[in-house]
């Protein structure tokens, strides 16, 4: 079943819990924003894709319902044009360990982190 009997949103943790029938997956809002199947993500045209960076604090403001086969998320840096199908959540569901790590290998080849580059200082 491609289809989550439940979805929940763990505002405080940042987190969608994906009830299926045979497993509950748990996706970081920053997880399922770098991975956004939108075209700013997945770059334009023959562009390639485009690396999200310092997206670890991102939150999701709203879940809206896509027909009958996905949803879309607002997410609070104000991204909001990616459309994840029931299939695309599955899969990201099942290879969460495989696209994270690969997600991470990205940043260290960039020389990017995921932590913020800005210092704050005490007043």
């Amino acid at each position: 079943m491609l289809k989550p009997v439940k979805i929940h949103y763990r505002k405080n943790a940042k987190s969608l819990l994906l009830t299926y029938p045979e497993q509950e997956y748990a996706l970081s809002a920053e997880f399922l924003r770098v991975h956004s199947p939108s075209a700013e993500v997945r770059g334009h045209g023959h562009q390639g894709a485009i690396l999200q960076v310092e997206k670890q604090d991102v939150g999701i403001l709203l879940i809206e319902p896509i027909g009958n086969y996905a949803l879309k998320f607002t997410f609070d840096d104000e991204h909001d044009s990616g459309i994840y199908t029931w299939e695309y959540l599955k899969d990201l569901c099942e290879n969460h360990d495989k696209y994270w790590n690969e997600y991470l290998q990205a940043l260290k080849k960039s020389g990017q982190k995921r932590q913020s580059n800005l210092i704050f200082k005490a007043k």
